[in-house]
Formats: structure tokens, sequence, C-alpha cells
């Protein structure tokens, strides 16, 4: 069935009715939160032999989050001359 696959299995032309037969209410979308939560502390986190790849994604996000949240202001202050 097309509900249990995985979205890197699923073909263009199923991707629609895969997409409606997803859980959209509070707790399936909390439930796919902690599903990406472990599956990243797993894969980069809780390692034998770690890096700082897990934290530099954590970081990347967030830089680029605060970027988006700041960008009106800084558009603005592009814009002005100073003279």
């Amino acid at each position: 069935p097309v509900k249990e696959k995985k979205l890197m299995d699923v073909k263009l032309g199923e991707l629609p009715s895969w997409i409606l037969m997803r859980d959209f209410t509070p707790k399936g979308i909390a439930g796919a939160f902690q599903r990406g939560y472990y599956r990243y502390y797993n894969k980069y986190i809780n390692v034998k032999k770690g890096s700082v790849a897990g934290v530099t994604m954590v970081l990347a996000a967030y830089v680029l989050f605060s970027y988006c949240l700041s960008y009106k202001e800084l558009k603005h202050e592009r814009l002005r001359k100073y003279h």
C-alpha cells in the first residue's frame, strides 16, 4: 500500500494520495517531529566516532532561521544611504 511507503519510495503519480493519507492532527505532527529528532540524534549525535557535523547542522539551521526572521529589517538597512 502507498500509505506504508517512505517518501523516497513514492512515485510521482502516487504523491497526492500519499500526502492525503498522512496524519495531520496535532498528535500526528508531534509524532513526526519526534521521529525526525530521534533519527537525527541517532545518526549524528549518538555515535561511537562522532564529529562536529551534527552540531554544525543545528547551528547552520539556526543562522538561516534567524536570518529569515530579520530579513525585513536587513533589507531596509541595505537600501539606506549614509551621507
